[in-house]
């Protein structure tokens, strides 16, 4: 198969994106600020425009780059895992709810950095946020034991995101740790084979 090196322009257009996905999952949408995201993807802030129609555009594109980043990342531990002869399941619930993510909004789902603040967007990032929840619950689906529903998928996607966003809130401390441990053995014992 052949395949090109991206050129300047799309390496540029994918380290604004990347950058902005940081942002955007460390200080939410309203954090995310063109001058800035263009200063750490190392351009120009006049060199935007030449790349997205608005700052919308940005989040919306963002929004996606974070949900396909994240689901990488976890299936790839999944997959080790696996490989090991673990449970993908079980491998997927303490990867997404493992102590480390309390503080590692930066590179984690984007569903749990951003749910809450989703609805009040743009039609186009609306969009893209249905999409990375919706990629949240197939993901689900898909390490999910296969006698549980779609339902149970949607529940355990609920279930993961919602524990995060709150272990967050109550900080890399006992008390959020706790909360990350519970949920994780609820859901185990609730739904692993």
């Amino acid at each position: 198969m052949n395949s090109t090196a991206p050129s300047k322009k799309e390496q540029s257009h994918q380290r604004i994106v990347a950058a902005a996905a940081r942002a955007m999952r460390r200080s939410g949408f309203k954090g995310v600020s063109v001058a800035e995201v263009m200063k750490e993807a190392g351009l120009t802030h006049g060199g935007f425009y030449a790349h997205f129609a608005s700052r919308d555009a940005l989040l919306a594109e963002a929004v996606s780059h974070a949900s396909r980043d994240s689901a990488t990342l976890i299936m790839n531990h999944v997959g080790k895992q696996a490989e090991a002869g673990g449970e993908r399941f079980r491998a997927y619930v303490n990867a997404y709810l493992s102590d480390t993510q309390i503080e590692a909004c930066e590179n984690g789902c984007p569903v749990a950095a951003l749910c809450s603040e989703m609805r009040g967007q743009a039609p186009e990032v609306m969009a893209s946020s249905r999409e990375a929840v919706h990629s949240l619950q197939q993901l689900v689906r898909e390490v999910l034991p296969a006698h549980h529903g779609e339902q149970a998928s949607w529940v355990v996607a609920a279930t993961l995101s919602g524990a995060l966003q709150m272990a967050r809130v109550m900080g890399n401390t006992p008390q959020g740790r706790a909360l990350l441990a519970s949920t994780r053995a609820e859901l185990l014992a609730r739904y692993a084979d």
